[in-house]
């Protein structure tokens, strides 16, 4: 096992072509078309569109930032559409090129986007190798002022946070680089400032995406905590977004918001299989007997303390699941040690490893502290789009330090193989628990923005049932049908979690019907909608 890199696990959906075909088109005469009305704005003045939001609303895509992604900005899109009833012009933030990625003075601080690698995502470099990221912070930002506010990664009390924007914040992990690239000559003015300050006649607002989303792309180890509901401006999330709308609206500016999607549904979260060990894989399938024995004498164990539903054992004939962290579960790290030492059958078992029997204790601390909170993976658990590339590796760290508690570093690496003889650490797997926390702040959030949006008479967007539609069989629109699956369903780009140039259309025209049903325009009635089929689903690597 001490040479095991890569298991060949068993995910599906990445064995793939990246298409979206249309369906079949009924070749029927068709009816004559009926006369559409004209294209109204109703009480809607587009004149000075200004959007506020973080990645989704910046045009993110395949994991990165570049010119072409912000052309299809879900914004932009709208102020094309704007632009045929009084809407003036629309300025972005542009990136220097399609490569993707940021650069602080020279260094690199965001990689290049993803392209799709034939099996699945893989980085640009990976095909046309090495790049120089020309987009500096320290060297060539744009000049506003700006319409798009988005700044990927912002969460709500981000865009009401001076300095968010000052470079000189950075490195302390105050500011946000994409900011940066905003502010100009006044450093430490806000998000919210920087829009107010432009006095839009309408505006856009999507955030809270992140106040959830940081907590479960880091599998909710606590490094990046959900935003706490209620607290001031700047802290909480009611206070936070209420200052938002309140100031956007106080000229009497109109406007629409989005809600937040579920976005333990979106296929960062979905792609990864709880069993993806396969039997049949050379690296994996021969050491299943051994892996067993070892793991044997750990489950007496586990049945002598009456937990025996924390049992590991790997199938010789189906997928098996991973081994992950619990830390929902009591831990037993000091009852299995000293279980173990106990046992007078436990020496000769340290012996076959070829230790002496003297070693016996320490093996028995390090099992019981390696496997004392640790269980089976289930269907309930979410797993990382990132631990796909993690799972059946071998932990360099762990090895270190097994090394350096006294086992052999053929020992050593032989129990450090991520999901197998090494238990997945949580920021790779979303328990049950954990998902709960993220649908009880998604729903409280989601009540806030309703409740907010209603009294300000503002335009609302349904994104979470839009997104239930795309998870749960799709989302028909004109000859094209979208779906949730990573790269073939055409909605979600290779970062899992950010929409295709498709997905951003279906999303602007939701964002359009919405502004009819409050505004009275007619976007959708005169035929303006956008029609997804016009956008890709895919950048070439060549795209650069």
């Amino acid at each position: 096992m001490k040479n095991l890199k890569y298991l060949y696990i068993s995910l599906g959906v990445l064995a793939f072509t990246a298409c979206n075909d249309p369906e079949d088109v009924d070749l029927e005469p068709e009816m004559m078309a009926e006369e559409l009305p004209a294209l109204t704005a109703g009480s809607a003045d587009f004149s000075n569109y200004v959007s506020l939001g973080n990645s989704l609303t910046a045009g993110f895509t395949d994991g990165a930032l570049f010119q072409a992604s912000q052309s299809l900005s879900l914004p932009n899109l709208l102020s094309q559409k704007f632009s045929l009833v009084g809407g003036g012009s629309f300025t972005q933030p542009l990136t220097n090129d399609n490569l993707g990625g940021l650069a602080l003075a020279g260094t690199r601080i965001q990689g290049p986007r993803l392209v799709f690698g034939g099996a699945g995502p893989v980085s640009l470099e990976s095909l046309i190798g090495d790049v120089t990221v020309t987009t500096d912070i320290a060297l060539n930002n744009p000049t506003g002022p700006f319409n798009n506010l988005g700044v990927p990664g912002a969460k709500s009390f981000h865009l009401l946070a001076p300095g968010y924007g000052n470079i000189a914040n950075v490195q302390l992990g105050l500011a946000n680089p994409y900011f940066v690239r905003m502010t100009g000559a006044t450093p430490d003015i806000s998000v919210l400032q920087m829009a107010v300050g432009q006095s839009p006649s309408f505006f856009s607002l999507w955030i809270g995406n992140n106040d959830v989303l940081g907590y479960a792309t880091t599998g909710g180890d606590g490094t990046n905590p959900i935003t706490p509901v209620s607290g001031a401006p700047g802290v909480g999330f009611d206070g936070s977004y209420g200052a938002l709308i309140a100031s956007l609206t106080a000229t009497g500016a109109k406007g629409v918001v989005a809600n937040i999607p579920n976005v333990t549904d979106v296929p960062h979260f979905t792609t990864v299989p709880h069993n993806p060990l396969d039997p049949t894989n050379p690296d994996f399938g021969p050491q299943i007997p051994t892996l067993n024995g070892i793991f044997g004498q750990l489950n007496q164990v586990y049945e002598f303390l009456e937990v025996p539903e924390r049992s590991i054992k790997f199938s010789e004939t189906q997928a098996s699941e991973v081994v992950i962290r619990d830390e929902t579960l009591p831990d037993l790290s000091a009852q299995i040690a000293g279980v173990l030492i106990a046992s007078p059958t436990f020496p000769a078992f340290v012996e076959s490893f070829g230790l002496p029997a003297q070693a016996a204790p320490l093996v028995a601390g390090l099992l019981g502290s390696t496997y004392g909170q640790t269980r089976e993976a289930t269907a309930d658990d979410l797993f990382v789009l990132p631990s796909a590339s993690v799972i059946g590796t071998v932990n360099l760290e762990s090895v270190s330090n097994l090394m350096t508690a006294g086992l052999p570093q053929a020992l050593a690496g032989q129990f450090s193989v991520e999901g197998i003889s090494l238990p997945l650490e949580d920021k790779w797997v979303l328990i049950p628990s954990e998902q709960d926390e993220i649908a009880e702040a998604t729903a409280a959030f989601n009540e806030i923005i309703a409740a907010t949006a209603s009294q300000a008479g503002l335009a609302l967007v349904d994104a979470n049932s839009l997104l239930n539609q795309l998870a749960n069989g799709g989302i028909t629109s004109g000859d094209f049908t979208l779906q949730s699956n990573l790269v073939t369903g055409g909605a979600f780009s290779l970062d899992g979690i950010h929409p295709t140039a498709r997905g951003y259309a279906l999303l602007a025209n939701e964002f359009m019907m919405a502004i009819d049903a409050t505004y009275g325009s007619n976007f959708e009635e005169s035929g303006s909608l956008l029609n997804v089929g016009d956008y890709p689903t895919n950048y070439p690597a060549t795209l650069q």
